[in-house]
């Protein structure tokens, strides 16, 4: 049996469930999932995946990214909402060309975790199999693992053996969506400009689920707690030295009361505070003799490990704990008229956090 899995909080339970069921039926199976965007989520659930038919010794295929076909056959479907039209597609689409996956390996019958998910409709899902073997002699296997408990036993078990567990069902317009009803930053849709782990990002789950499958192979007890925290993200930012633009960087954290802030500067200095509205201008100088460094200019301190822990250290520095005071990194700090563009938000969020047990 070829089972086209989505995810490892579903497929984990589902797979288990299918061998008590199924005893004597050899099982493969097959990420195909084409509408997961960014692409960074979907190589983090497939490496969850792959890490959960590890344990239960299931082999898997990866299929391919076919991401720009799947999008093709959205158009129109953009607003439809969660069950609706868009997600009819959505399943006909991976289910279909898993059954064409199915026929090439030479599979008889052939099933979906996405039966598990407590956010899908069973018959949508039911008919998805039954358009997708039509032609075929494929069977299909179409059980609801959900009913009497299924669906706390398997967050249950995904929680024990500390699965990723995402917190969108993986297109661009379910997520859109999602997030505007939360009034929340769709940060998935943003990076980093110096490409860096920012809190809360895709790029930081990656990050933190490579060292939970490196503490499972090296046999390292450990345990993921939730940390909530107050994020932050910079929608865009710039300074204008009388007139032109100049180099800078905003150090995380840098808090705008307005988007244009203007002002004068009658010296030069190392570091400039008590500016309209609490910005303060730090030059390259400055920040080697706060952070023991020799930096030559901005772009180098850019160019080498400048990480988040580095850059709230300096903020510490300069501005005390708990500071939202705007900070801002300059080659120099000259005399003259200054002008500042920026826009930030601060949100409640959360985060996962790995911690080594003794």
């Amino acid at each position: 049996m070829l089972v086209h899995i989505c995810c490892s909080v579903d497929s984990h339970y589902f797979l288990q469930r299918l061998r008590k069921e199924l005893p004597d039926e050899p099982l493969v199976g097959y990420f195909y999932d084409p509408n997961i965007h960014p692409y960074g989520e979907y190589v983090l659930r497939f490496n969850d995946v792959k890490r959960s038919c590890d344990k239960l010794g299931i082999e898997l295929i990866m299929g391919e990214y076919d991401y720009e076909m799947w999008l093709g056959g959205t158009k129109g479907l953009e607003n439809e909402p969660e069950k609706g039209k868009r997600c009819e597609y959505c399943f006909d689409f991976r289910v279909g060309n898993s059954a064409k996956k199915a026929v090439q390996l030479g599979h008889k019958s052939i099933t979906t975790t996405l039966l598990m998910s407590p956010k899908k409709d069973f018959t949508q899902l039911t008919n998805a199999l039954k358009n997708a073997v039509l032609g075929t002699n494929l069977e299909i296997y179409a059980v609801d693992f959900r009913i009497n408990g299924g669906t706390n036993e398997q967050f249950e078990m995904a929680k024990k053996d500390k699965l990723y567990h995402q917190n969108y069902c993986g297109c661009i317009f379910g997520l859109s969506k999602q997030r505007e009803a939360q009034k929340l930053l769709n940060t998935e849709l943003m990076s980093d400009i110096y490409d860096r782990a920012l809190p809360g990002s895709i790029k930081e789950r990656l990050s933190l689920y490579e060292q939970v499958r490196e503490c499972e192979r090296l046999g390292v007890k450990f345990e993921l707690f939730r940390k909530y925290i107050l994020n932050y993200r910079l929608l865009r930012g710039g300074v204008k030295f009388d007139g032109s633009a100049v180099k800078s960087h905003f150090l995380a954290y840098s808090n705008f009361k307005r988007q244009n802030v203007k002002f004068s500067l009658s010296n030069q200095e190392k570091i400039a505070r008590n500016l309209r509205d609490g910005v303060v201008l730090v030059s390259v100088e400055f920040v080697n003799e706060i952070s023991k460094n020799s930096y030559k200019n901005l772009d180098e301190i850019l160019k080498s490990e400048f990480d988040m822990e580095f850059e709230l250290d300096l903020r510490e520095k300069i501005s005390g704990q708990m500071s939202l005071n705007p900070i801002i990194i300059l080659d120099e700090v000259r005399a003259g008229k200054y002008e500042i563009y920026a826009k930030n938000e601060l949100y409640n969020d959360s985060i996962e956090v790995l911690r080594l047990l003794d």
